[in-house]
């Protein structure tokens, strides 16, 4: 047996797409192997090139990253409230790159996708969400050519006893045009309101996978305390 590993998380650089609102990274040269050593006062000793940083500044919703509770209830936990043990199990790929961009996918669409799969969803199962706009999330239409959760499917999932959901796109729900369209606005992150449950933003290569189930998902996050996400190195692991 031979175990793949495959990366799910989004290039975090100056120029990526982030979410409209949210603040831009800033990824800069703070001090070069040269710079540390001369100021250091080890070049005076031969040692002319040592350990270069950078200084980075970063939101805690850009790239590949976590919501906590607290994005939506100032009182709750940050990530440091995440349970580990719902960041590491069993993983399930649902497909449903046919949805047009701006619509809502909804429990019949999740029921359609797993019945394809032949999978019936257990407790603790992380779900995730493939709507297709992961392999352009360098481009514009990141940002609003995407279909998004609905507040009833993502409560049909807790209620499968799911508690960590993911989606390849720039928010959970819907484009932010679709919201004001309806005039319905992040339901399904507000759904966090009265349900223990998180989810991922901004995944990627679920095309990579391989396979709807039968792989295993780490999904830890950074331990920022207090903060109203982290980010998150996501790695699917795929026994062959």
């Amino acid at each position: 047996m031979t175990r793949r590993l495959v990366d799910l998380s989004m290039p975090v650089h100056n120029d990526m797409q982030t979410f409209p609102r949210v603040v831009k990274p800033s990824l800069e040269m703070w001090e070069t192997w040269e710079e540390f050593a001369e100021r250091s006062g080890a070049a005076k000793h031969g040692a002319t090139s040592l350990t270069a940083t950078y200084r980075v500044e970063i939101g805690d919703h850009i790239g590949t990253h976590i919501d906590a509770q607290r994005h939506i209830v100032p009182a709750a936990p940050g990530p440091e409230g995440i349970p580990l043990d719902y960041c590491y199990g069993d993983g399930v790929l649902l497909d449903v790159r046919h949805k047009a961009p701006g619509e809502g996918i909804t429990v019949a669409d999740l029921q359609s996708a797993l019945s394809r799969i032949g999978y019936t969803l257990k407790p603790l199962d992380i779900v995730l969400i493939h709507t297709g706009a992961g392999a352009y999330q360098e481009e514009p239409r990141y940002l609003t050519d995407h279909c998004g959760m609905t507040e009833c499917a993502t409560i049909w999932l807790i209620e499968q006893g799911i508690k960590v959901m993911g989606i390849d796109a720039i928010t959970f729900d819907p484009p932010m045009w679709a919201m004001f369209e309806r005039k319905e606005f992040w339901k399904a992150h507000q759904v966090m309101r009265d349900h223990e449950y998180f989810h991922l933003e901004n995944m990627t290569n679920f095309d990579r996978i391989g396979r709807p189930h039968g792989f295993t998902l780490s999904l830890f996050p950074v331990l920022w305390v207090g903060t109203t996400a982290a980010p998150v190195r996501a790695v699917a692991i795929v026994d062959e």
